[in-house]
């Protein structure tokens, strides 16, 4: 099965991006990459904006980020499953740390932000979400 990871990105003072959460699901040799503005809550939505694919070292990377782009830590890691993989949608089952239920994941039209939702399922077992890191 494979894995998927959420990095908490924090960037120094001054940085002109904001810090967010990265969302990455290993794909093949790389991680399909979405920046989150806040933490996945159940029931909770917000648009993420699809990065570049990044290395699957961030799997297991926490640390400082080359280029003065400030450091990661991990907040949720685990396996997942896809239930649909289209060009505009992706529905996975996370199985995490944190996050135990379905991440859907819609792309917006013409647009590289898709609208993100997380529904905690407690059947899956574990903790559904939130919580200090």
């Amino acid at each position: 099965m494979p894995r998927y990871v959420i990095l908490r990105h924090d960037f120094p003072p001054g940085h002109p991006r904001s810090s967010h959460w990265d969302l990455m699901f290993e794909w093949g040799q790389a991680l399909r990459t979405w920046s989150l503005p806040v933490e996945l809550t159940p029931g909770g939505e917000a648009d993420a904006e699809q990065l570049p694919e990044h290395r699957l070292a961030y799997l297991d990377y926490e640390g400082p980020v080359s280029g003065d782009r400030g450091s990661v830590a991990r907040w949720d890691a685990g396996m997942y499953w896809l239930e649909t993989s289209s060009d505009d949608t992706l529905k996975a089952v996370l199985t995490g740390q944190r996050l135990r239920g379905t991440l859907t994941l819609q792309k917006r039209d013409g647009s590289h932000f898709w609208r993100v939702s997380f529904s905690a399922d407690p059947t899956i077992g574990g903790a559904s979400a939130g919580g200090a890191s």
